[in-house]
């Protein structure tokens, strides 16, 4: 069990290394991601499209926040696999449970995404 001064120092992190340490979780979120470059890609294509089809504010709201859903979703899910990989180095089918659910909701947000897309560009396309 840790003391009650390790605690203390633990909670006592200066707000700047608060910060060094957010950076450098999306080092490692940049570094294992499989899905990184394609989440880049894609958020870059919406963009693009949203100046392409002169988007109102609220469209750039909703594009927006959507992008930031997927990508926090593929952190959380990031950060899930690499504690799951940690405490069960072995197969086992809960850390395979907590996994799939973790990747599901990539899926969902992923969706969601698509959903919002559809609603913003159709109407413009056609």
């Amino acid at each position: 069990m840790d003391s009650k001064k390790e605690i203390k120092a633990w909670q006592e992190v200066k707000i700047s290394k608060r910060f060094l340490n957010a950076f450098r979780g999306m080092y490692v979120f940049y570094k294992t991601s499989r899905h990184f470059y394609v989440l880049i890609f894609s958020a870059i294509a919406v963009i693009i499209f949203g100046f392409y089809f002169k988007v109102s504010s609220f469209e750039w709201i909703a594009l927006i926040f959507s992008i930031g859903f997927v990508i926090v979703s593929e952190v959380f899910n990031t950060a899930i696999e690499i504690d799951i990989d940690l405490t069960s180095p072995d197969y086992h089918p809960f850390a395979r449970d907590t996994k799939d659910v973790a990747a599901a909701a990539v899926v969902l947000s992923i969706f969601t995404a698509a959903i919002v897309g559809l609603i913003v560009f159709l109407p413009k396309i056609f």
